[in-house]
């Protein structure tokens, strides 16, 4: 009869070691065998984890039928602090080239945009009204150099009581032709000057956001003194030194 006790008690240790060493059926369908396994992470591990497999974490976990909650991460935008800013001369280039003014825009240099739209505006402005003075100047031009008497388009540029007659005919013709050249000329400047506040906007970005590392800190001192230069190889003693300005950077 003890030999009977010794064995069942054997046999109930064995039993007892087995389940405790590998998880029931019932365990694996329900994962408390993988959350006594993960029992000894924190929540920010198990958060860490599921990071990786690209989930978010959830705000609980069940693990042993007991709940975790689990912190999630709150990624917050850094404001960026525009006082140690610099730009970038390179994009700065290229959004001048771009967008007329956008160099400026980029460097926070709004003051300069009535400048460069001003001067745009102005080159416009004066483009167009060269180019219908020189259109009507010119068809005048026409209309005096033909001989038929229906076109009198010049005769609006004329004063009150002035008539064109053949003895005048030729120095009006001449300051009709004159006027077309100026006001063509004119023209074609206002194209160039345009021209040329697009390269100037271009060129003021570009030095604009190079100069924006440049040190003009305190340190940075100019000092001007006259001074006395002596005159090497001068035979006259009182042409032997001369006067001038000496100017001295510290940094």
């Amino acid at each position: 009869m003890r030999q009977l006790w010794v064995v069942l008690l054997l046999l109930a240790g064995l039993n007892s070691y087995a389940q405790q060493k590998e998880p029931t059926l019932k365990e694996v369908a329900t994962g408390d065998s993988i959350g006594r396994l993960l029992a000894p992470l924190d929540s920010v591990v198990v958060q860490d984890i599921q990071l990786i497999n690209n989930a978010e974490p959830t705000a609980k976990t069940k693990r042993e039928g007991r709940s975790v909650v689990v912190d999630s991460t709150r990624v917050h935008k850094v404001k960026r602090d525009w006082s140690t800013w610099k730009p970038d001369p390179q994009r700065a280039l290229w959004l001048a080239l771009v967008i007329p003014g956008g160099g400026q825009i980029y460097n926070r240099k709004y003051w300069k945009l009535p400048l460069i739209y001003g001067g745009f505006m102005g080159c416009i402005y004066a483009m167009t009204w060269n180019n219908m003075m020189y259109k009507d100047y010119s068809q005048a031009y026409l209309d005096i150099s033909d001989k038929d008497p229906g076109t009198c388009s010049y005769n609006k540029f004329l004063h009150l009581g002035v008539e064109i007659t053949p003895a005048n005919e030729a120095r009006w013709k001449e300051i009709f032709k004159n006027r077309k050249d100026k006001y063509r000329r004119w023209r074609d400047l206002s194209f160039f000057v345009m021209i040329g506040v697009y390269a100037l906007s271009v060129i003021d970005a570009y030095v604009d956001a190079e100069l924006s590392v440049f040190d003009i800190s305190k340190d940075l001192s100019l000092k001007v003194e006259p001074a006395v230069i002596p005159n090497h190889g001068g035979g006259n003693p009182l042409q032997a030194q001369s006067l001038g300005v000496n100017c001295s950077l510290n940094f």
